[in-house]
């Protein structure tokens, strides 16, 4: 059984697309070896953004919470 013949988006190299190929069905193997080889770059925070995203939080739970409990006379 033949496989379909596929054309990359990015390199327009033809590629058989191929069951439990990793990546994109648009994207030949190589192109998608790329992708996953990047890592994802996280945002690493000071210790003053975390205090303020802390105060942030705790202002957030405390409306919330008069909002909910709160008692209407």
């Amino acid at each position: 059984m033949a496989f379909p013949v596929k054309v990359c988006s990015i390199c327009s190299e033809e590629f058989e697309l191929k069951p439990d190929k990793p990546g994109f069905a648009n994207r030949c193997p190589e192109c998608s070896a790329e992708v996953a080889a990047e890592p994802a770059a996280k945002s690493k925070k000071d210790a003053v953004q975390r205090k303020t995203d802390r105060e942030a939080n705790q202002a957030r739970r405390e409306a919330m919470r008069n909002l909910l409990y709160r008692k209407d006379s």
